[in-house]
């Protein structure tokens, strides 16, 4: 499967693939910012990988220089008992990918905690809003310059 899947994704996206890894028989690919849209759109479709189903989608910081955010997807082929993980680098200046609940609709809430923990922005995302903390809290909790006994005053909380 893994031979195929990378086949078909170097014929149908020759410059998307930007790493390719494997540890303990799991494959990762790293695909290109401007490509994840294309790319999961066609492994969800193409009826020899079926990508059916998004198991997880999460953030990362890795406060580094360049790059410093990815976003990690782990999507399932029913068909071929197939797990596969994407990668996705986001600059901190430009904090901006595409939104995969349109070919998943499992992503959405994975994408808004995303959005929620870490200030990644889903572009078509059909409605990126906080879901823990409200709308008003300026903050990213998961971020690493995120202090670990958090803002003093930054949300109010309730009396005793």
């Amino acid at each position: 499967m893994k031979d195929l899947l990378l086949q078909k994704l170097r014929e149908q996206f020759p410059s998307a693939v930007e790493v390719v890894s494997e540890f303990r028989d799991e494959l990762t690919l790293i695909i290109r910012k401007a490509d994840i849209l294309p790319v999961c759109s066609f492994l969800q479709s193409n009826s020899d990988l079926s990508f059916d189903s998004i198991r997880d989608l999460c953030g990362a910081d890795y406060h580094r220089p360049d790059d410093r955010f990815e976003v990690i997807y782990n999507i399932y082929s029913l068909k071929n008992n197939f797990r596969l993980r994407l990668k996705v680098r986001i600059d901190e200046k430009d904090l901006h990918v595409a939104s995969v609940s349109g070919i998943w609709q499992g992503a959405n809430w994975l994408e808004r905690e995303s959005y929620d923990m870490y200030g990644i922005l889903f572009d078509g995302h059909p409605d990126l809003r906080r879901i823990y903390l409200p709308e008003e809290f300026e903050y990213y909790p998961l971020r690493k310059d995120f202090p670990l006994m958090g803002i003093p005053g930054s949300l109010p909380l309730p009396r005793k």
